[in-house]
């Protein structure tokens, strides 16, 4: 087919969107039967490129539309809308040991889908394309205000819905990665609620007296959420992820700052001395440091150093006297954390105390430890410091991209759903703003 005799159309609805929104790509006019291969490219803020591709074969109209057709090949396969954003892979000849992961929300993901002739697996780059649309997606919707917090010594982000509020409010905490990861928060904010990011591991208190945080820390960030003129203080959440997840129900459980409407814990675990600080409880982590295996590739594998899941309560926080409704999202491929053997350990608990009622539990098949936000590029193992030991390495996190990835769009919708019921009960939800963008 001659390139100049081509009128083929290339659209993308919403070109602008938010991170979990669902977008339709649509080619038109092209030859009935054509063949041609869909492909998205994104720059990451660290200057890794990365692109996803699918192949597609026009119909008798010479339409192809994404969501409806089958990709016959390329980074995915079948009938998959949103492929070309969770499919994204490092190029060919980028350093090993990527993930891709948002640093600047207040701008967005740019990510150019072009359209070439021919079923195309390599050297973009060095070819012209047949039509071409910059796709924007945003962490942040229109309204959303960022607001840094050091009260009481934090070193924290926090995000407000548009409007007046009062709003819900979500304490977020990531892993043992430490920093301040703010895309989730942000985008908790974009859907009601006001979310506060904490960094407790790389925090200006840690790096300026070389001391990990007490539990008052934590108390502080919830005693400024929940005192906050825009937050709703009698509605508030905690959202942890693997060593968030510690944190989260030491405090939901013996805290007496504390008073969570509910919890969610993502690829986590209850197992931890229960009278420990965190300091005590990273030493526990580092005394079985010796259960680590590494791959033939040399990726670690950290799922060991809790188990096998310990029958002495004092190493595993009681939650048979947890208060509020919990839910547990695990993968079971998870390599770094026994989230799922933990997440069976806690259920049986809590039937034992009788407040089983409070337990919901999303367990998904071939999924492992990074459970994201939907459309978020898989990472089955990726480089990784410690913020505790500044030890680097490669991290096997586990998971199947397919599944992996199902489970992320499938886990966040649920999650969202079970906040919504527990914080604005009796209230009419917000809806998330989404289609202003």
């Amino acid at each position: 087919m001659d390139r100049t005799q081509c009128c083929l159309s290339l659209s993308v609805q919403p070109s602008r969107g938010l991170m979990d929104e669902k977008f339709i790509v649509l080619i038109q006019n092209g030859p009935p039967g054509f063949k041609l291969t869909v492909h998205a490219f994104h720059q990451s803020e660290d200057g890794h490129k990365w692109e996803a591709f699918g192949h597609y074969t026009a119909d008798a109209t010479g339409t192809v539309n994404v969501s409806e057709d089958l990709s016959l090949g390329g980074t995915y396969s079948g009938v998959e809308p949103m492929g070309l954003l969770w499919s994204l892979i490092p190029v060919p000849g980028s350093k090993p040991g990527l993930r891709m992961r948002r640093l600047n929300i207040q701008i967005p993901m740019e990510v150019t889908i072009s359209v070439y002739q021919g079923h195309q697996t390599e050297g973009f780059v060095d070819q012209v394309s047949l039509a071409s649309v910059l796709v924007e997606r945003w962490y942040m919707a229109p309204g959303v205000r960022r607001i840094p917090i050091t009260e009481g010594g934090l070193t924290a982000m926090l995000f407000l819905p548009p409007g007046p509020g009062p709003f819900p409010g979500v304490l977020d905490l990531w892993g043992g990665g430490g920093k301040l990861v703010e895309y989730r928060s942000a985008l908790l904010a974009s859907h009601g609620f006001a979310s506060l990011a904490l960094d407790y591991l790389t925090n200006k208190i840690t790096i300026e007296t070389g001391k990990l945080v007490d539990n008052k820390y934590f108390e502080t960030a919830y005693s400024i959420l929940q005192q906050h003129p825009q937050v709703l203080g009698s509605r508030i959440a905690m959202v942890g992820l693997s060593l968030g997840c510690a944190i989260t129900f030491k405090m939901a459980v013996y805290s007496d700052v504390f008073k969570l409407s509910c919890a969610v814990c993502i690829s986590g675990s209850h197992v931890q001395p229960v009278d420990g600080s965190l300091e005590q409880m990273m030493s526990f982590f580092q005394e079985n440091a010796q259960k680590i295996r590494v791959t033939e590739e040399n990726h670690a594998i950290m799922r060991d150093l809790l188990l096998p899941i310990p029958a002495d309560s004092s190493f595993k926080v009681d939650v048979g006297q947890l208060q509020c409704p919990l839910l547990l999202v695990v993968g079971e491929d998870d390599q770094n954390w026994p989230a799922h053997e933990s997440a069976m350990d806690i259920k049986e608990m809590m039937e034992r105390a009788g407040n089983s009622h409070l337990l919901t539990v999303l367990s998904y098949p071939n999924t492992g430890h990074l459970i994201e936000p939907p459309y978020t590029a898989h990472a089955r193992a990726s480089n990784f410091i410690s913020a505790s030991s500044g030890e680097k390495f490669i991290a096997l996190w586990g998971g199947e991209k397919v599944a992996h990835s199902y489970a992320q769009e499938d886990a966040w919708r649920k999650m969202l759903l079970f906040l919504r019921e527990n914080l604005y009960a009796g209230r009419n939800p917000v809806l998330p703003p989404s289609s202003h963008l």
